[in-house]
């Protein structure tokens, strides 16, 4: 069965919230693979006492970056980003090619808590036979991708 994996992002002010629901959830992320952004993944660590949790950098100094990479890469098959509608971000430029990046390779994404609860409880989390169609770029690039 393969292992699915889900990035994790919080502004600050949704960090609680979002390591509160990943702590009622912990029996539905024992078995996957988590990444996350700095700050969020060292609170999940705490939190959690999981030290599987692969911690990238924080937001603002490229760890946004690094999840649409890996996104990009296919290591990804969630990203829950529970952003902060109310506060601007220096870094929103970042913010936004992650989510652009989301959309182009067909990640799902969940904003807030509503939509991480209805993704993370479906049967397509566990169905190891569902495999979200990925787009075909090459008529963009000029060779296949893979």
């Amino acid at each position: 069965m393969a292992v699915k994996s889900v990035a994790l992002v919080a502004h600050d002010n949704k960090k609680r919230e979002l390591v509160d629901w990943v702590a009622e959830n912990q029996t539905r992320f024992a078995s996957l693979r988590l990444y996350a952004s700095g700050t969020t993944g060292r609170l999940l660590k705490e939190s959690l006492g999981r030290d599987d949790i692969t911690c990238l950098l924080s937001g603002p100094l490229g760890g946004d970056q690094q999840i649409g990479a890996k996104i990009a890469e296919g290591e990804i098959d969630l990203l829950v980003f529970f952003w902060d509608p109310l506060e601007p971000q220096p870094h929103d430029p970042d913010i936004k090619a992650l989510l652009r990046i989301a959309a182009l390779w067909n990640i799902p994404v969940a904003c807030n808590r509503a939509t991480a609860e209805f993704i993370l409880t479906s049967a397509y989390m566990t169905d190891d036979q569902h495999q979200p169609n990925k787009p075909d770029f090459s008529s963009y690039t000029g060779r296949s991708v893979s």
